[in-house]
């Protein structure tokens, strides 16, 4: 596997829970703010905002989500599932970015993972290792 990112929703989050569905929905409302944009600004911003196809899929009895890149010179493929952690029991969201993801990849990938963790308040740990904090932590 590739690099992957995680939204954790720890104590302070929007919600304790996640599902797949609530991903898809929050992928949906990114999808129609952009047309909103693009609509603003008179060009289909939200087919340079979402290049990817957005298909469910499940392996060995996992679900996730499969965005496969509109075009496979610049967009190939993100992966999105849930789970939560063995220990803690905490629910997170991992953003997955496989061995051939490409740059634009990489950066929609950090986009989107930073709208999801924003709008559910949650911990981002990013491809990178770094971690941003969108909860309020008192």
């Amino acid at each position: 596997m590739g690099k992957s990112a995680f939204i954790k929703l720890v104590p302070g989050s929007k919600q304790e829970t996640v599902t797949l569905d609530d991903v898809k929905a929050l992928l949906d409302s990114y999808c129609d703010i952009k047309s909103k944009t693009g609509k603003q600004l008179g060009w289909d911003y939200e087919e340079a905002a979402f290049p990817y196809d957005l298909e469910k899929q499940e392996q060995d009895g996992v679900p996730y989500l499969l965005l496969k890149g509109r075009k496979p010179e610049q967009y190939n493929y993100i992966i999105m599932g849930v789970s939560r952690e063995e220990e803690s029991g905490t629910p997170y969201i991992q953003v997955v970015l496989p061995k051939n993801a490409t740059e634009g990849d990489w950066a929609k990938g950090n986009e989107f993972s930073k709208f999801i963790a924003q709008h559910l308040k949650g911990e981002l740990h990013l491809f990178n290792g770094r971690v941003m904090y969108y909860n309020n932590r008192k």
